[in-house]
C-alpha cells in the first residue's frame, strides 16, 4: 500500500471525527440556551405524558437496534410520539442568546457537519 494513500486516509478519519466534535460543540451552543419544564395543566396529564415520552422512546430506541429492518419504521414512529409527548408534557424556555454566539454554532454545525460527511475541509 503505498504511503501517501495511508495518509490521505488517516487525514479523511481524522477530519470527519474533528467534524463530529464541532458538529456535536454547535449542537451544545444553541441547545444550552433552551430549558424544557414540566408547567403544564391540567396536573394530572404531566405525569402521564412524562412517562409516555419515556417509554416511547425507550421502545423507539430498542426497535432501531435490535428488531429486523422492517420494524425500523415502528421504531422512527415511537420515537415521535416520545419527541411530541415531550413537548405536549413540557413548555420550552429559549433564554436570550447573542448573535456572535448564534454566529459560532451555526458556523460549527455546519463546517461539522460537511467534515464529517465528505472527511475534507470546508475551508
Amino acid at each position: 500500500m503505498n504511503v501517501n494513500i495511508l495518509i490521505r486516509v488517516i487525514m479523511r478519519f481524522l477530519m470527519r471525527i474533528a467534524g463530529f466534535g464541532l458538529l456535536i460543540l454547535g449542537i451544545y451552543l444553541v441547545g444550552k440556551n433552551i430549558f424544557f419544564t414540566t408547567n403544564v395543566y391540567p396536573y394530572w396529564w404531566r405525569g402521564i405524558s412524562a412517562d409516555i415520552s419515556v417509554l416511547a422512546l425507550t421502545l423507539g430506541v430498542l426497535m432501531l437496534v435490535f428488531f429486523s429492518e422492517s420494524m425500523k419504521n415502528l421504531g422512527w414512529i415511537a420515537i415521535s410520539v416520545g419527541i411530541m409527548a415531550v413537548f405536549i408534557s413540557s413548555r420550552a424556555i429559549l433564554s436570550p442568546t447573542s448573535l456572535w454566539q448564534f454566529f459560532l454554532s451555526l458556523i460549527c454545525i455546519t463546517s461539522g457537519y460537511k467534515m464529517f460527511t465528505t472527511g475534507y475541509s470546508p475551508f
